[in-house]
């Protein structure tokens, strides 16, 4: 076995602190101290190889680094994330007065094309949605939940957190509180309206008991559901309706917006319904309702 040298051994210890002093400092979760000790760890292996350490690498070494690893298929988000990683450690070696220059100072974090949600089909989405047993008091709790969801483009969270008084069934409006503390009122359909009728007046009270509670869809705890039990409820009513389609918490937003402009929305109405402060990120949708077009264009035209 190789003997370990003095630097070698320096830029392990470097390491060891750097990951120490962030998870005091931020608390940070254990996937993520991972990613940033695998970083560090890919580097300084390099490092090893090319006859110098973490310690003296320059700017010009960490470039071809960066470069050699996106030539071997590291993608531009990877090549962002491990950049990242160094940018961190080697600020904590300056601030610690390990080094005298950070390398990582003037290099610009590589262009990340912003990546297409996973989108279902209305059919799949109707499939999904009648999965639950709505003759149970939870499965009527949940048929709803993914009606409006559905219906709203709601954030998971917004959903999870809706309270009874941000609700009007008469006028057929909900009041959502989203990112930022903005309020916007979001209509909600007719059939929905239908399920969180029939809901409100059995499932809800057949849930909570004897107990109190300001949220619309409580657990049996009259608790708020927490986004993690909604994420798990998608996947067992997903198999449950043999979408084999990768689902995330977002899916039905997703559906949402895109089968909107699908059928002719406005950007700007859809924009608003999803409470977006900024039109460019409603406008991703486009380019998945333009890419569902030219799938269907392929498939279906005699000459696609």
């Amino acid at each position: 076995m190789k003997k370990m040298s003095k630097e070698d051994f320096q830029s392990k210890i470097t390491i060891d602190n750097f990951i120490d002093s962030i998870w005091l400092e931020q608390g940070l979760s254990k996937a993520t101290l991972d990613a940033y000790r695998s970083d560090l760890s890919g580097l300084e292996n390099w490092t090893i190889k090319k006859g110098f350490t973490l310690i003296n690498i320059s700017r010009a070494d960490l470039l071809d680094y960066i470069s050699e690893r996106a030539k071997n298929g590291s993608s531009s988000r990877s090549s962002a994330r491990m950049l990242s990683s160094f940018r961190r450690f080697y600020g904590y070696l300056f601030h610690q007065e390990l080094i005298v220059s950070n390398p990582t100072e003037k290099v610009s974090m590589p262009k990340i094309g912003r990546s297409l949600p996973q989108i279902i089909s209305e059919e799949q989405v109707l499939r999904l949605i009648k999965a639950p047993i709505a003759k149970k008091p939870l499965g009527c709790r949940d048929r709803t939940m993914l009606e409006l969801l559905y219906a709203t483009g709601l954030r998971v969270t917004e959903l999870v957190k809706l309270k009874k008084n941000q609700l009007n069934l008469n006028q057929g409006f909900i009041r959502v509180v989203g990112k930022g503390d903005k309020e916007r009122l979001v209509p909600i359909g007719t059939i929905s309206q239908r399920w969180l009728k029939k809901y409100l007046d059995t499932a809800f009270h057949e849930i909570i008991g004897d107990r109190q509670t300001d949220y619309l869809f409580p657990t049996k705890t009259s608790d708020a559901m927490s986004r993690q039990a909604f994420w798990q409820m998608i996947k067992k009513y997903s198999k449950k309706a043999d979408i084999e389609v990768h689902l995330s918490p977002h899916t039905l937003r997703h559906a949402f917006a895109t089968h909107l402009i699908n059928h002719g929305a406005d950007l700007r109405v859809v924009q608003m319904l999803l409470g977006h402060s900024d039109l460019s990120t409603t406008q991703i949708y486009t380019h998945i309702a333009q890419a569902r077009l030219k799938d269907l264009h392929e498939k279906h035209h005699p000459r696609g």
